[in-house]
């Protein structure tokens, strides 16, 4: 029997990314980001609970990467889509970096991202000012 987790997040990315890239794709330069946004609307997937982040993507959803918040040495946002949506990059102790694109309430999950990395991390820094 295993311990249970929170879920505070679960879902795919915001829909106005992939309403946005359409329109860009009436161009013929924009075609390549419609093509990304279709996929990342099909198989993008975000679990967030108060013991991990699950990213499910990749073509048809193959890849998966899970990361615990004692992780996590840094946090970056970027607001997309007049502030509706945004990207997240976490750092992780190791160097590497996971994305999370196009992520709805963004404000709100980097907020509980953050209060779950500092309980767990005493050694991270926030870059809020």
């Amino acid at each position: 029997m295993g311990i249970r987790e929170e879920v505070h997040y679960e879902g795919g990315p915001h829909i106005g990314d992939l309403i946005t890239n359409i329109l860009i794709g009436l161009t013929v330069v924009g075609l390549p980001l419609t093509a990304g946004a279709i996929v990342r609307a099909l198989w993008l997937r975000f679990r967030i609970t108060d013991r991990r982040i699950s990213v499910i993507g990749g073509w048809m959803g193959r890849d998966r990467s899970d990361v615990i918040y004692s992780e996590i040495v840094k946090i970056a946002k970027v607001p997309r889509g007049i502030g509706l949506w945004g990207d997240m990059v976490l750092t992780l102790r190791d160097g590497s970096r996971l994305e999370l694109r196009s992520l709805p309430k963004f404000r709100e999950i980097y907020d509980y991202i953050e209060e779950r990395v500092k309980a767990k991390n005493p050694n991270f820094v926030t870059t809020k000012k």
